[in-house]
């Protein structure tokens, strides 16, 4: 009797089906990226975030709070929560001294808005 040979084949696994929608779906490593450059919040100027002088960044988002077209709340609102998500979206990679840098732009915002 010829012999039989055994042939270990593969489990099968669960194959996860995935949605399709008829939308292009962004990356989602970029949606904040998408969020910065679409959203109804600011017309940024280029670098903002990257300015020497906290004074300079809060004078640059009051500046583009005040003369934007696409925002829906306050000029001091827009401008704050624009420099909290950057500063969030950063999270960890934030170097620790542009982080205090940003910290101390928030407070400098106040001042110029005139709210504390």
């Amino acid at each position: 009797m010829a012999e039989r040979r055994k042939t270990i084949r593969p489990r099968k696994t669960a194959v996860r089906k995935s949605r399709t929608t008829t939308a292009k779906k962004s990356s989602p490593k970029r949606w904040s990226q998408r969020v910065t450059r679409e959203s109804d919040a600011l017309d940024l100027k280029r670098g903002v975030f990257k300015l020497t002088s906290a004074k300079k960044i809060a004078a640059s988002l009051k500046r583009s709070a005040e003369h934007s077209s696409r925002r829906k709340s306050g000029a001091y609102r827009s401008a704050l929560s624009m420099l909290t998500f950057y500063i969030n979206r950063a999270g960890k990679t934030l170097p620790k001294t542009q982080r205090t840098r940003l910290e101390r732009a928030k407070v400098e915002l106040k001042h110029q808005f005139g709210r504390e």
